[in-house]
C-alpha cells in the first residue's frame, strides 16, 4: 500500500509540474505580453494532455496490462510534445532568412477555416513567426526548455507507471 501512495504522490508531482508550466506560460502571455505562436499553442495542448495522464495516475493506479496502456498514453502525449517542441527549436536554430515564411493567418482563423490536418500541415511547414526568440533562460529559449521538460516528464511518467508494485 505504501508503494501505491508513492506512485500516486509521484504522479501528483508530475501533474503539479505541468500545472506550474502552464501557469507560467499564461503569465508570460498575459503579464509579460509574449503572445504564443501556433507551435507554442500546440505545445500547451500537449502539456495539458500530459497533465491529464498524470492526473489519471493519481486517481487510479493501473495494474497488470492497464499499466502498459497508461504508459502508452504518456508516450503519446509527451511524444507529441517532444515533436512539436523539437520542430519549434529547429525553426529557431535556422539562420536568419532561412525560416519558412510567416503565415498571415492566425491560428484561430485557420482552425475555423480548414480541416485540422491541413492546419497542422500549414503550422509545421510555414511558421516563420515561430522562429523568433523572445525569451531565454540560461541561453535556452522557452521551446528548448519545454522540450527538455517533455522528455523528463514523459520518462518519469512511464517509469513511475511501469515500475514493479508487487513488493
Amino acid at each position: 500500500m505504501n508503494l501505491l501512495l508513492t506512485k500516486r504522490a509521484l504522479h501528483l508531482a508530475g501533474f503539479v509540474v505541468c500545472v506550474g508550466m502552464m501557469g507560467y506560460a499564461l503569465y508570460s502571455q498575459y503579464v509579460d505580453g509574449l503572445d504564443p505562436c501556433p507551435l507554442c499553442i500546440f505545445q500547451r495542448v500537449a502539456l495539458v494532455a500530459v497533465a491529464v495522464v498524470f492526473l489519471a495516475g493519481v486517481v487510479y493506479v493501473a495494474r497488470g496490462w492497464g499499466k502498459y496502456i497508461h504508459a502508452l498514453f504518456f508516450v503519446l502525449a509527451a511524444g507529441a510534445g517532444v515533436a512539436v517542441a523539437g520542430r519549434h527549436v529547429y525553426l529557431q536554430s535556422l539562420p536568419p532568412g532561412e525560416a519558412p515564411a510567416c503565415s498571415m493567418m492566425s491560428l484561430d482563423f485557420m482552425l475555423g477555416s480548414f480541416p485540422l490536418l491541413e492546419v497542422l500541415q500549414r503550422v509545421f511547414t510555414g511558421s516563420g513567426e515561430c522562429a523568433e526568440i523572445d525569451w531565454q533562460f540560461l541561453g535556452l529559449s522557452m521551446p528548448a526548455w519545454v522540450l527538455i521538460w517533455f522528455v523528463i516528464l514523459g520518462v518519469a511518467g512511464i517509469f513511475n507507471t511501469l515500475r514493479d508494485d508487487s513488493r
